[in-house]
């Protein structure tokens, strides 16, 4: 899991240097920047869906999933949740820019496909890229939201760690389709949490996580049954 290592090591150093840079930014560039964050969120957000949903053989599945899933997240309260963690360790924004980490961070082509090629054929060369646009990402938000934006390292790892494992012993269960699916979705949750930012609309992005579930369910259920 080399190539997960790294990317989640410059996470680390992103976030390390965008914290000491906090400190010495003015409230007017902080906000500048989180509009920034804002903005570049709603581009990636649009950019996954209409780069994606072309290619779904199942059209109308992103939208069953984001149904079922809001429902499941909403009776679980991720969003509430969340933050009651995140509020233990700080009284400022952070849970926002943390959610907003974690989405750009897990939630794209490079995040997904980098650890399964790393698995199956040892190539890193998507996890060492997309180490390399999460470190500047990282830097950019923990400039405005501190060293906080550190922790979502701990759930990139696990997260590519998931379809690390997924890759070794399910190769077959990887197919483009799954991948297409869960692209779309995430990119309707990056769009969300683009909006959130802006102050355009406050959604519960994260209460929506569970939607990334049914397509692999779905799909697992078709494979066997049909």
């Amino acid at each position: 899991m080399f190539g997960t290592i790294f990317n989640c090591c410059m996470i680390l150093i992103g976030s390390t240097i965008g914290s000491l840079m906090n400190k010495g930014l003015k409230e007017r560039y902080q906000t500048i920047l989180l509009q920034a964050m804002g903005f570049a969120a709603v581009a990636l957000g649009i950019n996954a869906v209409t780069q994606y949903l072309p290619k779904s053989e199942e059209p109308v599945l992103f939208i069953v999933s984001l149904a079922i899933g809001a429902v499941i997240g909403e009776k679980i309260d991720i969003e509430v949740r969340f933050n009651r963690f995140v509020g233990r360790f700080s009284d400022g924004p952070l849970a926002k820019g943390l959610s907003t980490a974690i989405l750009l961070f897990c939630i794209g082509t490079l995040s997904i496909l980098g650890p399964i090629n790393s698995a199956l054929q040892g190539d890193h060369t998507y996890l060492i890229t997309n180490g390399i646009l999460d470190g500047v990402t990282s830097l950019v938000l923990a400039s405005t939201f501190g060293f906080g934006i550190a922790l979502s390292a701990v759930v990139l790892f696990l997260w590519q760690g998931f379809f690390y494992m997924m890759a070794l012993f399910l190769n077959d269960f990887m197919t483009e389709s799954l991948l297409t699916e869960i692209s779309i979705i995430g990119g309707i949750l990056i769009f969300a949490t683009g909006l959130s930012i802006l102050g355009i609309k406050n959604l519960k992005s994260l209460n929506m996580l569970p939607a990334l579930l049914i397509p692999p369910l779905y799909l697992t259920l078709k494979h066997i049954f049909l």
